[in-house]
């Protein structure tokens, strides 16, 4: 049995190419690293700080983080606040310039001071990672794209990784939030040609029924009624940011990120029991996906606004 799980290596653009082989790049860099029958796909925030939505985009696709720390600046400060809201489970990679009590007061009071702790040592690093298993979660496939072009001779090809279920060759589902019907014509795993993937693998798919200039990231294939479309999305209590300078109230005009999809959205309710936002297009949801809340604008402090979980 093969299995996979993807890493977000964030705090620093040095360390992912140091655990793995560089693959598809754009706003984020992935690196890959196959031993025996498993894969591990690293994926780094390449355009960030200077753009901020590929920092939370790299997050949204990791199954486990890796919060490197080579020293106390404004971006790095940045990636703690935005790990902190993003709670994906991570381990912080310390470098030598950090010191344990720089460390300690830099994360006092977030969810990483009591996170795993590791020296950057690319060695001991390699060997961690392997020892990673995504999560297995049943139910009616899913699988978010992040990248998506044309390949001479195939067709059209998407990249992403099977969130839930199993993915299998000739499968038709549905590509989220479109009304589009299309057919897995084959699947790759790293390279290899597969009949099925498993949950957690990262796959190639070759698609029938589409062109690559009709797919954006965030476009979940899924299978007819399993999920939700909306403009608005409706949610718990919204857990703001400790770190968020801004003016959080209602009108404001933000940006939502839920999964891979993005859109400008105005925050239409806030209160301790509900949320409620309206993006300027639809998106793809279930009821338990978080949603995150960015301000763009904002001229001091993290862009990290906070999140809450979606209800319908």
């Amino acid at each position: 049995m093969t299995t996979g799980v993807t890493v977000s290596v964030v705090g620093s653009n040095e360390v992912a190419k140091e655990l793995g082989k560089k693959g598809t790049s754009s706003d984020v860099t992935l690196y890959n690293a196959v031993r025996d029958d498993h894969a591990v796909t690293l994926v780094e925030a390449s355009q960030f700080p200077e753009k901020f939505p590929p920092l939370v985009t790299a997050l949204s696709m990791g199954d486990r983080c890796l919060l490197v720390i080579p020293e106390l600046n404004r971006a790095v400060a940045e990636t703690i606040a935005t790990v902190d809201v993003v709670d994906v489970p991570t381990t912080v990679v310390l470098g030598t310039a950090v010191g344990e009590d720089e460390l300690a007061r830099a994360l006092k009071g977030s969810r990483l001071e009591r996170a795993d702790r590791q020296p950057l040592d690319f060695p001991q690093l390699r060997t961690l990672v392997e020892t990673w298993r995504a999560p297995v979660v049943d139910g009616p496939t899913i699988v978010p794209i992040d990248h998506a072009f044309p390949v001479k001779g195939v067709g059209t090809v998407a990249l992403g990784v099977v969130r839930r279920g199993t993915l299998r060759a000739h499968d038709t589902l549905r590509l989220w939030p479109t009304d589009k019907t299309i057919e897995i014509r084959s699947i790759q795993v790293h390279d290899i040609d597969r009949k099925d993937a498993s949950c957690g693998e990262r796959v190639g798919v070759a698609l029938r029924g589409i062109e690559a200039d009709e797919i954006s990231r965030g476009q979940i294939l899924a299978p007819a009624d399993s999920l939700n479309v909306g403009a608005t999305v409706q949610g718990g209590p919204f857990s703001k940011s400790r770190y968020y300078r801004g003016d959080l109230r209602v009108g404001a005009q933000l940006y939502l990120m839920v999964g891979l999809q993005a859109a400008p959205a105005s925050l239409d309710a806030i209160s301790s029991s509900a949320t409620t936002m309206s993006a300027d297009r639809p998106l793809a949801f279930a009821p338990g996906m978080p949603a995150y809340v960015l301000d763009l604008s904002v001229p001091s402090g993290p862009r990290i606004v906070g999140r809450f979980e979606i209800r319908a």
